[in-house]
């Protein structure tokens, strides 16, 4: 039970960001400056603890790779999800953040040679119609959702989907704190010429500094942790908690809501993410099971 403990908690703390943002942009804090200080700050964070730790080396080969996802994965996904909030709320970008699984799917079929069966197809088809029902479905006070909300928060959902194609070559040779120590900084210099800073005050820093140490140190320590004790694919489909934490903090602090149809777009969006999960595991049962001679040649 403690690993559905760990992942729970890190989906509710990733459930903070959009609401934890709004109030950032309420005190008068530009968009992309509160993903600049989450970036900066979450460093500061990761970095001592790979120090303390002693795993700070890297391999150089490596360092192009890890680079490009902190341009990528880091800067691209902090800025592109507070541009969602800023423009659509916190609730929405949530979910279209879900998106994220169908983009798997696609670049997995792509770049990694995987087969494309009818589950991954009815999955994607999937978040495409729920992807429309959230756009066309009118949002809080029966006007337009903004297409900047639509197209960053897809965006925010690609970039998320480079965690799980990174994640695959890299995260078995480092720990997340190693790959955060050198991805972090060049997210903070990807997002620094976007950023306008302004004055500080108590009111916009208090909320970065939590969404720093909590949405994102502490999430990401939580999540690999509950990772250790739960397989891939029990993890992901408790993660999901996090846009339903999201669209309820979202409802109770700030009254947003989807229209019906949109409530419609954002339930087969969700259970995109579980069928295609599901999906994972089924061909992952079905593997064949290596043989005693592999298996000791592999020794």
């Amino acid at each position: 039970m403690s690993g559905y403990v760990y992942v729970l908690a890190a989906a509710a703390l990733w459930g903070l960001i959009g609401p934890l943002s709004k109030l950032s942009f309420a005190a008068g804090m530009d968009t992309v400056e509160v993903a600049f200080w989450r970036t900066t700050l979450a460093w500061v964070l990761f970095a001592a603890q790979a120090v303390v730790s002693r795993e700070t080396h890297i391999a150089r080969r490596d360092l192009p790779a890890v680079a490009g996802f902190g341009v990528a994965g880091i800067a691209g996904l902090f800025g592109a999800y507070v541009v969602a909030v800023a423009a659509g709320g916190a609730a929405l970008a949530s979910v279209l953040l879900y998106t994220a699984p169908a983009w798997v799917a696609l670049m997995s079929w792509l770049f990694l040679k995987e087969r494309m069966g009818g589950y991954k197809v009815a999955a994607v088809a999937a978040t495409i119609i729920g992807v429309a029902g959230v756009s066309l479905g009118p949002g809080d006070g029966g006007s337009a959702v903004d297409g900047r909300a639509i197209a960053y928060g897809l965006l925010s959902g690609v970039t998320y989907a480079l965690y799980y194609i990174f994640g695959k070559y890299y995260l078995g040779r480092y720990r997340t704190p190693t790959l955060f120590l050198y991805a972090l900084p060049v997210g903070s210099l990807a997002l620094l010429p976007f950023t306008t800073f302004t004055t500080p005050t108590l009111a916009g820093a208090v909320p970065c500094l939590i969404l720093a140490v909590c949405s994102t140190y502490g999430a990401y320590s939580l999540y690999y942790a509950g990772l250790k004790r739960l397989e891939a694919t029990r993890a992901a489909v408790t993660a999901t908690l996090e846009p339903v934490m999201a669209a309820l903090l979202a409802f109770a602090m700030f009254g947003e809501h989807f229209s019906f149809v949109g409530y419609l777009g954002s339930g087969l969006i969700l259970a995109s993410v579980l069928l295609t999960i599901w999906d994972g595991a089924r061909e992952r049962l079905r593997a064949p099971l290596p043989t005693v001679a592999a298996a000791r040649q592999s020794d």
